[in-house]
C-alpha cells in the first residue's frame, strides 16, 4: 500500500484511540469525579451526538481545503483538546472539553475515506478504504487496552495524554506522507438531495445506525460491567480488550483482503451475524476466559462491519461518495450516542443483565434493513440500466 493510505491509516488510528477512551476510563472517570457510571457514559453519548450531527454538517464546509492540511490541523486540534481534558477540574468541564475534542473525529474519518479512494485505481478503490479503517482497528487491538492499562496505573489523564501523543505524531506523518492539493469533488447542496433521496443509500445508512446502536448499548459499559459481573480488575480489562481488539484487527483485515471477492453488502452481513451470535451467547461467559472467547465474533465483525459499509456506499453511488460516507459517519456516532444513553437508561432502571438482548434486537433489526438495501440497490440498478432503453424505443 502506499505511504499516504498508511498515513491515513494512522491517523484513524488515533481517532479511533481517543474515541474509545471514554469507554475505557469510564471506572476511574466516575471515581474521579465522584459521578455514577450512568453519568460518566454521558462522555460517550454527547461525543456521539457531536459526530453525529458534525459529520455532515462539516462535508460541505471543508470541501475547498487541501486535505493534506485539513487532515493534519484536525489531528493537531484532536491532541491539543485531550491535552488540555486532563486539566478539567470537574465532570461539567470534561464533558465540554471532550465535546471539543471529537470534532476533528466528525472531519478526519470520512475525509480519509473520500481521499482514499481517489489516491489508487478504482478496481483497489474498495481495498483502499477498508486498508484505511484498518487504523480502528489497531486502536481497539492497542489504543483500547493501552488506554486501560494506562488508566488503571496512573488515572484516566495517563490515556489522554497517550492519545494526545499519538495525534501529534499522526499530524506529522499525514503532513510529509500527503500530496498537496487533494481535494475530492465539492459536495453541493443538490448532491445531499439526491444522496437524500436515493433509497438505497439512506437503508445502508440505516444499518450502520442499528448496528452501532445495537453494538454500545453494552460496549459502552465493558468496564463497568466486567468489573461488576465478572470482578476484572484493571490488568484484566486490559487483557479482554486486547483479545478484542485483536480479533477486530483480523476481522478488519480479512474484510479488506476479501471484499472485493464477495462484494460488500454479503462482507457487511458476514460481519453483522458474528456480532449477533456473541450478543445470543453473552451469559456463557461467566469468567474472563468465557467472555473473552464469547466476544470474539462480535470482535470479528466489529469494525469490518463499518469497512464493508463505506466500500457499499462508494459503490452505490461513487459520485456521492464524500456525503454519503460522512452521512455514514454521522449515522455510527449516532448509533453509539443512542446505544450508550439506552445502555445508561436500562443500567439504572434495570442493572446490566438485559444489555445483551437490547443490542442482540437492535442487531437483527440491522441485517433485516441491509436486505433490505441490498434489494432496493439491485432494483435502482435495474432501472438505471432500462433508462437508455426506453429511452431509444
Amino acid at each position: 500500500m502506499p505511504l499516504m493510505l498508511w498515513a491515513l491509516l494512522a491517523g484513524n488510528f488515533a481517532i479511533g484511540t481517543g474515541v474509545m477512551a471514554a469507554a475505557a476510563t469510564l471506572n476511574e472517570i466516575s471515581a474521579f469525579f465522584g459521578v455514577s457510571v450512568s453519568v460518566a457514559g454521558y462522555l460517550i453519548t454527547a461525543a456521539g451526538v457531536v459526530v453525529c450531527v458534525g459529520a455532515p454538517a462539516l462535508a460541505s464546509v471543508v470541501a475547498p481545503f487541501d486535505r493534506r492540511h485539513l487532515l493534519a490541523l484536525s489531528m493537531l486540534w484532536y491532541g491539543a483538546m485531550h491535552a488540555l481534558c486532563t486539566l478539567a477540574p470537574s465532570f461539567g468541564w470534561l464533558l465540554v472539553l471532550r465535546v471539543l475534542a471529537v470534532v476533528p473525529a466528525a472531519v478526519f474519518t470520512p475525509q480519509a475515506a473520500a481521499c482514499a479512494g481517489m489516491l489508487v485505481p478504482l478496481a483497489q478503490r474498495g481495498r483502499a478504504i477498508t486498508f484505511v479503517f484498518v487504523g480502528w482497528s489497531l486502536a481497539s487491538v492497542l489504543g483500547m487496552p493501552l488506554n486501560a492499562w494506562l488508566s488503571g496505573a496512573f488515572g484516566w489523564q495517563g490515556a489522554y495524554l497517550m492519545v494526545a501523543a499519538l495525534s501529534f505524531a499522526s499530524a506529522g506523518w499525514l503532513w510529509y506522507a500527503m500530496p498537496a492539493n487533494v481535494r475530492p469533488p465539492r459536495f453541493a447542496l443538490s448532491n445531499w438531495g439526491a444522496a437524500l433521496r436515493s433509497q438505497p443509500l439512506m437503508l445502508c445508512i440505516a444499518v450502520t445506525l442499528l448496528s452501532a446502536a445495537g453494538q454500545f448499548v453494552l460496549f459502552a459499559y465493558f468496564a463497568p460491567y466486567f468489573k461488576t459481573t465478572l470482578g476484572a480488575s484493571a490488568q484484566q480489562l486490559g487483557a479482554l480488550f486486547l483479545c478484542f481488539g485483536a480479533f477486530g484487527l483480523v476481522g478488519n483485515v480479512l474484510m479488506s483482503r476479501f471484499i472485493d471477492r464477495i462484494g460488500a453488502p454479503r462482507g457487511a452481513m458476514i460481519a453483522m451475524v458474528g456480532m449477533a451470535l456473541s450478543l445470543l451467547l453473552w451469559p456463557v461467559g461467566e469468567t474472563i476466559v468465557l467472555a473473552a472467547i464469547v466476544a470474539i465474533p462480535w470482535a470479528l465483525g466489529c469494525f469490518s462491519a463499518n469497512s464493508a459499509q463505506q466500500a457499499r456506499l462508494v459503490a452505490l453511488a461513487p459520485s456521492l461518495a464524500s456525503g454519503s460516507i460522512a452521512l455514514n459517519t454521522s449515522a455510527m456516532y449516532a448509533g453509539q450516542a443512542i446505544g450508550a444513553a439506552a445502555g445508561g437508561w436500562l443500567i439504572d432502571q434495570q442493572g446490566m443483565g438485559s444489555l445483551h438482548m437490547a443490542g442482540l434486537v437492535l442487531l437483527v433489526l440491522a441485517m433485516v434493513t441491509s436486505v433490505a438495501a441490498t434489494r432496493s440497490g439491485t432494483r435502482a440498478a435495474i432501472a438505471a440500466a432500462d433508462d437508455p432503453a426506453r429511452r431509444a424505443a
